[in-house]
């Protein structure tokens, strides 16, 4: 371990929401050394997720806060708790929502990811071992947010919410692999699961509808088909696969018709991946 920082309390800043919808405050917090089975990682790069804002808007859940948001990031970890011998100092990690314990039924599940431990929940606050925060400013908690809070230069989470991966990534461009792009490849490759020579649609070319359709790619499907209100987004989509573009305001008819008529009758799969909250 980083024997300066490891066991003792570290300091450093975080964009901390105060209330909902209101603009997010850089403070100092102080973060606690990790517990059993838990990690602490300095924090290189975040990017940020429609989910982080459906959840500062506090529209339709719990409203938790003061809290810091942030899930879908890259860093390196500082120093790890007792019980935890997979990680050590140094290595680059990805911090991820839906965890896994490895032990569960889900876990052993090749159909699931719904971790009886560590499956996602956006109203817990704080970390499983005692039911606090490892988060604080002026002895005030401050709360987690979906076991990662990534908006700050430190973060402690479960060790089973920590990706291990090869150092030689860069930090700044696989940090979206914790969010974005797993959300739409897996949807893809583990639930669609389109055969070779398939015709798919993808509703929505965002981040995870690129994810998306490079997933349709990777499994050989003949046709995709992009469907986004914005047109300027097909030339990007190429590159992820997209052979074909529809923008249903260029058409007087459902967009489903559409489709049903360039592909004779329709495709295989339909994904939708609308900016809508992914959790």
């Amino acid at each position: 371990m980083d024997s300066t920082t490891a066991g003792k309390v570290i300091k450093c800043k975080a964009a901390v929401a105060w209330e909902a919808g209101k603009p997010l405050v850089i403070e100092e917090v102080e973060v606690a050394p990790p517990q059993a089975n838990e990690v602490r990682l300095k924090i290189l790069f975040t990017s940020l997720c429609h989910t982080d804002v459906y959840f500062w808007e506090a529209k339709g859940q719990t409203p938790l806060f003061p809290r810091i948001f942030g899930h879908e990031a890259g860093g390196i970890v500082e120093s790890v708790g007792e019980g935890v011998a997979d990680l050590k100092p140094g290595d680059h990690v990805l911090p991820v929502f839906t965890g896994e314990c490895k032990e569960c039924d889900h876990c052993k599940s090749e159909e699931s990811n719904m971790c009886n431990l560590l499956r996602i929940n956006t109203d817990r606050g704080v970390m499983l071992n005692d039911g606090k925060s490892r988060f604080s400013i002026n002895g005030q908690p401050i709360y987690h947010f979906v076991g990662t809070s990534t908006f700050s230069e430190y973060t402690v989470v479960h060790v089973g919410c920590v990706a291990k991966i090869n150092p030689t990534a860069p930090l700044d461009k696989v940090c979206v692999l914790s969010c974005g792009i797993s959300t739409g490849l897996g949807a893809t490759l583990n639930v669609a699961k389109p055969k070779k020579g398939s015709s798919v649609a993808i509703f929505g070319l965002g981040a995870v509808g690129l994810a998306a359709a490079e997933g349709a790619r990777l499994a050989g499907a003949s046709r995709i088909i992009g469907v986004d209100l914005n047109s300027k987004r097909f030339a990007e989509a190429k590159k992820f696969g997209v052979t074909e573009f529809v923008n249903p305001k260029d058409y007087d008819k459902p967009v489903q018709e559409v489709i049903a008529e360039m592909t004779d009758g329709g495709v295989d799969e339909v994904l939708s991946v609308l900016e809508v909250s992914m959790l």
